[in-house]
């Protein structure tokens, strides 16, 4: 009867919805988030203020700071949800791929796309990147480094299949890769360029960058 007691327990704390208060902190949470995607993507990092974006929400400036500490943790959360979103995706596209160098140029492929109708909000990110606070919080963000690994496992699956030597320097070649995708970004927002030249130049770069690991 004891065990039967724990599990109803057990049952009834899976089961406990959220508090009226919880759900409405969680909704005035991604009103802010909302606000604040919209005014990044149109004014950029620097443009767009609290106050702006607590108008934009419809709230106060104090509803604003009650959720989050301050602007650049607002961004930063923006960005880590579409950072896990694209690493999903980019995950999803390298497994389709018949060779390494498929695999990889889908991985390319799959993270361009994901951003192609959101270049203003990649702008924003390109821009805060180069302060060194900020930018810092930002290139740490963890999916940054599960890119990188994300890489690194497709070239450790070459290697198995024999594409690509032991000696290939997985570590050295995924963070080089990894450089490579991010640095195609400014030519996407800068450039205008297309996704089918992102895919071309990212298809040279991959080669290249391969190059001396290949078998034979």
């Amino acid at each position: 009867m004891k065990h039967v007691a724990e599990v109803e327990g057990h049952a009834e704390t899976r089961v406990r919805m959220p508090t009226r208060r919880a759900l409405a902190k969680q909704q005035t949470r991604a009103k802010v988030l909302a606000a604040a995607r919209e005014l990044f993507s149109t004014q950029g990092y620097e443009g767009a203020t609290i106050r702006d974006i607590a108008a934009a929400a419809g709230m106060s400036t104090g509803a604003v700071f009650a959720n989050f500490a301050d602007k650049s943790e607002l961004f930063r959360e923006i960005m880590t949800s579409d950072f896990d979103a694209v690493l999903v995706a980019m995950s999803d596209a390298a497994v389709r791929g018949r060779t390494v160098d498929d695999a990889l140029l889908k991985a390319f492929s799959a993270g361009y796309a994901f951003y192609r109708g959101q270049m203003p909000l990649v702008r924003a990110a390109l821009g805060l990147s180069w302060s060194c606070e900020d930018g810092q919080a930002l290139r740490a963000l963890p999916t940054m480094q599960d890119t990188i690994e994300l890489f690194a496992e497709q070239l450790a699956l070459g290697v198995e299949r024999g594409e690509l030597s032991q000696e290939c320097e997985i570590k050295l070649r995924s963070q080089m890769l990894f450089d490579n995708y991010l640095a195609n970004y400014p030519q996407a927002v800068f450039g205008g360029w297309s996704l089918e030249a992102l895919q071309a130049r990212s298809r040279d770069q991959i080669r290249v960058i391969l190059a001396g690991a290949r078998r034979g």
